[in-house]
C-alpha cells in the first residue's frame, strides 16, 4: 500500500460546517526519500524502501552512510518498507504529503505510549471488589482467583494478570483526512493516533 512515514505533533480540534467540535492529529508526513527500490528479479518481492528524518552522519554508522549515498541523501532515523505501492518511483526520489487527498481514509501505524507495570484495573480493565465493607481489608483492586483447585492443579496459559503495559505496534485504521497542508508537510487526521509526541508513526492508504 502507497503510505508515509511521519512524525506525530500533536493534538488538536477543528469545527466542522455544522458547528460540531471534531478532536484531530496533526502527523507531519514526510518528506520521505525512496533509499531502495527492492525487485522480485534481485530480492524475490517488490517493495519502496523510504527514509524519513535526517541523523546527523556522527551518529550513524558506516553501512546506514553508504545505504543513503547509493540514493544521493543523508542517513534517515527512520526506515520503513512500503509493499505494492502506488506508481513507479526511482531511487532517490522524494515523496510528499501531497500523496495524499482531503476526504480520503488512511491506516496510522505506531508504538503505543509504555506504561509500566500496571495492574489488572488499569491493564485488562478489571472491576475490582466494589463491597469494602464487612470485613474486607485491602483487596480492592486485586485479580481474585487465577485458578482452580488439586485438579487441574495448574494455571492455565492466558490468564490475565499484573504485568508490563504498552509499548505495543497499534494500527488504527479508517481514519480520515480532514486538512492538508502542502507547504509544511502536514496531514490532519480524525481522531487520536497511538504514540507520544514526536512518535514516529507510518500513515497508509
Amino acid at each position: 500500500m502507497s503510505g508515509l512515514i511521519g512524525k506525530k505533533i500533536g493534538m488538536t480540534s477543528i469545527f466542522d460546517e455544522n458547528g460540531k467540535n471534531i478532536p484531530c492529529t496533526v502527523i507531519q508526513a514526510g518528506p520521505c526519500v525512496v533509499t531502495q527500490v527492492r525487485t522480485e528479479e534481485v530480492d524475490g518481492y517488490n517493495a519502496l524502501q523510504l527514509g524519513f528524518d535526517d541523523k546527523a552522519e556522527k551518529r550513524a554508522t558506516k553501512a546506514e552512510i553508504g545505504h543513503a549515498k547509493k540514493a544521493g541523501t543523508s542517513p534517515k532515523k527512520k526506515i520503513v518498507e512500503f509493499q505494492n505501492f502506488n506508481g513507479e518511483h526511482a531511487l532517490g526520489d522524494t515523496l510528499d504529503v501531497s500523496l495524499f487527498n482531503e476526504g480520503e481514509f488512511v491506516d496510522v501505524i505506531g508504538t503505543s505510549k509504555g506504561k509500566g507495570f500496571q495492574g489488572v484495573v488499569k491493564r485488562h480493565g478489571f472491576a475490582g471488589v466494589g463491597q469494602s465493607t464487612h470485613g474486607q481489608h485491602n483487596r480492592l483492586r486485586a485479580p481474585g482467583s487465577i485458578g482452580a483447585a488439586s485438579y487441574p492443579a495448574r494455571v492455565f496459559k492466558g490468564i490475565r494478570m499484573a504485568g508490563r503495559m504498552g509499548g505495543d505496534t497499534v494500527t488504527v485504521e479508517n481514519l480520515q483526512v480532514v486538512k492538508i497542508d502542502t507547504e509544511k508537510n502536514l496531514i490532519v487526521v480524525k481522531g487520536c493516533v497511538p504514540g507520544h509526541k514526536n512518535a514516529y508513526v507510518t500513515v497508509q492508504k
